[in-house]
């Protein structure tokens, strides 16, 4: 299975190298965070129902903090800083409030937790939100270790902040153009590895206290819509980032 898994790896890799210079231009030099204070309401414009959110979920301005790789970027978005699923999220929230975007393209969950967490210990987050699987599932890391890591990241976060967290687990990637070419019999074990991994996820979140987003019953609205993804076959489209963000404000809150 693991030598299955970095077959896709070495396919994708000419797209992974052109994401990777398209992120760079999107995050700062030296993995420093971005930090945008939330004066006025992020684009897209809020409609009256994410306003009534807004004004019920939190009742002052707060420190968000975002956890994550390209899509916490933008990568496939026509404009990243501000239509990838973070900033949108974080237009739900009051005037006032910090978002802290660490995302960085490419990156995976181990070296998050020396590129991402402190960071993110050290803000102080009132909210959290952790996209960090795709890239260690498609690079063919081994599930226990990322197992290992994911229980350090959520350990840290639920022991040295008082943030609420929210967490994504692995959408149905077999839906995605990127893998069309794969088999029936590769499909088939690809799904049952996405299954074994967001279960393994899901026993964590339940662990920490953590809300869990769940692309992969939920997230059908984003891989079954072609128009939902970008032309690299992989990433969200400015669309799909729009009900990703969706997603994820809806787990925040309920």
């Amino acid at each position: 299975m693991k030598k299955f898994i970095r077959g896709w790896f070495f396919r994708c890799f000419s797209i992974s190298v052109l994401l990777l210079c398209l992120a760079l231009s999107a995050c700062a030099a030296g993995g420093s965070p971005n930090v945008t204070s939330m004066t006025h309401p992020a684009s897209p414009s809020l409609t009256a129902t994410t306003r009534s959110a807004q004004s019920q979920t939190f009742q002052r301005p707060i420190t968000y903090v975002a956890l994550g790789a390209s899509d916490a970027v933008g990568v496939g978005s026509n404009v990243p800083g501000s239509q990838g699923y973070v900033p949108l999220i974080a237009a739900h929230l009051p005037k006032g409030s910090r978002l802290i975007n660490l995302g960085v393209s490419g990156i995976r969950l181990h070296d998050a937790l020396t590129e991402e967490l402190p960071l993110a210990i050290s803000t102080s987050p009132d909210l959290v939100t952790i996209w960090l699987v795709a890239n260690d599932f498609v690079d063919g890391i081994a599930y226990n270790d990322y197992m290992q890591d994911l229980n350090t990241l959520l350990h840290q976060l639920h022991t040295r902040t008082h943030a609420r967290i929210i967490m994504a687990n692995l959408p149905d990637l077999t839906r995605l153009p990127a893998f069309a070419n794969e088999t029936t019999a590769q499909k088939a074990q690809m799904l049952q590895a996405i299954q074994h991994w967001n279960a393994g996820i899901a026993q964590a979140a339940a662990s920490y206290g953590v809300t869990l987003v769940d692309l992969f019953r939920q997230g059908s609205r984003l891989t079954a819509h072609p128009e939902y993804i970008s032309s690299d076959g992989f990433h969200p489209s400015a669309a799909g980032y729009v009900q990703l963000a969706n997603l994820f404000w809806q787990a925040i809150d309920g």
